[in-house]
């Protein structure tokens, strides 16, 4: 007996202290797992009071837990709410700089065309009184297109304006030759010789080419703010996927069930998991970087050549020049339509002529200095506007692929990049030893937290970045001075069109269309190669109004 007393002994103490230690890890106390539990507003009693056995949970490790099976379906829906939340307040911040900017810009833009016009009624009545009085609607009629065009967009620029100059053509020639009497189909005729004689100089060729360029910029760019807006805010709003739920709950909460409420997840575990999340918002980047740089670049020209202020400010004054133009050169304008038209009709004798007086036309408004920069609309200037969206431009780039590191470094969602020992990895507290995934979709195959259907793209990314695509597009041709609102099915440009080339042709060319460039083809090369696009017009024409009608659904 005495030679089996100590293994026997020995055996004993084991079976008691296994026993010992299993009742130990049971009566583990789940009071601060509880006590955050119930703070989070769920009921105390899924919440056991000591550790249970484990074999119930579904995704959080096995083993003894301080989660009940009630408690791991919360804690998954409560993990999706988490991630939804942090990603959001990343969006909404961005959001809100695109919203208020492109809010800025309206206003400013609404309140310099109202300016204009209220500038050029005051200054006309003092400098044509009466006369002008008469014609004032030929004005109104200017900035009410003016105003369409920027709110609306389904206006000629060009025609407009050469309506404009032929309205006012035909006005002072009735005044300045108000001995006579014209029917419409003599001053139709008089009309015909506008480009020819230039009544009014050069002035309405340099303000089509200036207006133009100026609002196509100026709309173009308030536009692009508003699309900016739009896209963050519905790419803000995420819907995991079941696997990117079950990934979220073993990231944030399943250190809870094991009663790790301090330890933060590692931040290489939480990338991978928000890339995967994420993959799709990932794929928006490219698009959304080249819609950047096109911003910026229109910014630029609204600094420069393209600036609306500058053209609308002192439009009373270009448009006076030009009535001044036509007052000095009336004799010789008069004399060639005449001959041109045939001689007109005088009214029969006796009718008293209202000739125009020589002073009636020769006041001149005050000297205009396009260095003077004043507050001018809405509390600011152009070019402050300008110069803070700028800034905001240049911050935002990048934002969607930085956007999993931006949520990890919150500190509600993973430990500090440099603390890689004492954190949760998915399992326990220790070192997490998976290499961090790409971003976007195509990225996700080896991504070792996250199943994700490369296969599968997002059909609500997919048109944010048809958008941005169409906006990138309607920038460039802004920054190159050319209509937006009318497309070229052959991807072929003329040269010619509303707002068409720069003047003098010293508008740079460093920002170039990805698309194919006809613009060095001999006129043989062109003619060889418009019978193929001629056909394949009509296809592109189809395509380019589906993708319309769903980009108009998604804008509106």
């Amino acid at each position: 007996m005495a030679r089996f007393g100590l293994p026997a002994l020995l055996c004993t103490l084991a079976v008691v202290s296994a026993m010992l230690l299993a009742a130990e890890l049971k009566s583990k106390s789940c009071s601060e797992v509880r006590r955050l539990y119930v703070a989070k507003g769920f009921n105390k009693n899924d919440a056991p009071l000591h550790q249970i056995n484990g074999d119930h949970l579904k995704i959080c490790p096995q083993g003894y837990t301080c989660c009940s099976e009630e408690m791991e379906e919360k804690y998954s829906l409560q993990s999706k709410d988490d991630f939804k939340n942090v990603v959001t307040e990343q969006c909404n911040h961005l959001q809100a700089v695109f919203a208020s900017r492109y809010k800025k810009f309206d206003e400013f833009f609404k309140e310099l065309l109202e300016n204009a016009e209220k500038s050029l009624n005051d200054m006309f009545v003092k400098t044509y009184g009466r006369l002008y009085m008469q014609n004032s609607e030929l004005f109104k009629d200017l900035f009410v297109e003016l105003k369409r065009y920027y709110v609306v967009g389904n206006v000629n620029l060009e025609e407009m304006l050469n309506d404009f100059w032929a309205r006012l053509l035909e006005r002072m020639f009735r005044l300045v030759n108000s001995q006579y009497h014209f029917t419409d189909e003599y001053l139709e005729c008089v009309s015909k010789y506008t480009e020819q004689l230039k009544p009014f100089g050069d002035v309405p060729r340099k303000l089509k080419l200036q207006v133009t360029r100026a609002f196509v910029a100026a709309r173009t760019f308030a536009q692009g703010l508003a699309v900016a807006r739009d896209v963050v805010s519905k790419v803000s709003v995420v819907n995991p996927t079941a696997q990117c739920t079950r990934a979220l709950l073993k990231m944030i909460y399943c250190s809870h069930c094991r009663g790790l409420v301090t330890v933060k997840p590692c931040y290489n575990y939480c990338s991978n998991i928000m890339r995967g999340c994420l993959a799709s918002q990932g794929d928006l980047d490219f698009e959304w970087n080249n819609f950047i740089d096109a911003m910026l670049m229109v910014a630029e020209r609204l600094e420069g050549p393209f600036n609306i202020e500058s053209v609308m400010d002192p439009i009373d004054v270009k448009i006076s020049d030009a009535i001044m133009n036509m007052q000095e050169n009336s004799v010789q304008v008069s004399q060639k339509v005449f001959q041109g038209c045939g001689p007109p009709k005088p009214f029969p004798a006796g009718r008293i002529s209202r000739s125009i007086s020589e002073s009636a036309f020769s006041a001149r408004f005050r000297p205009y200095h396009p260095e003077e920069r004043p507050t001018t609309a809405a509390g600011t200037s152009l070019d402050r506007l300008v110069t803070d969206v700028k800034e905001k431009l240049k911050q935002a780039k990048k934002f969607w692929s930085s956007l999993p590191s931006n949520v990890c470094n919150d500190e509600r969602m993973a430990a500090g990049n440099g603390n890689e020992d004492d954190c949760w990895n998915g399992k326990g507290k220790s070192r997490y030893l998976f290499a961090v995934t790409g971003n976007g979709l195509a990225n996700q195959g080896n991504n070792p937290e996250v199943q994700v259907d490369t296969d599968k793209p997002d059909i609500l990314i997919l048109r944010q970045i048809m958008a941005l695509r169409v906006m990138t597009s309607k920038m460039k041709n802004a920054y190159n001075g050319n209509d937006v609102d009318f497309f070229d099915i052959s991807d072929e440009s003329s040269g010619e069109g509303s707002g068409s080339g720069c003047e003098y042709q010293q508008c740079p060319s460093e920002f170039e269309y990805n698309a194919t460039d006809h613009a060095g083809k001999s006129a043989n090369d062109k003619a060889d190669s418009a019978g193929p696009r001629a056909a394949a017009q009509p296809y592109f024409l189809a395509v380019f109004c589906v993708l319309f009608l769903v980009m108009q659904r998604e804008w509106s």
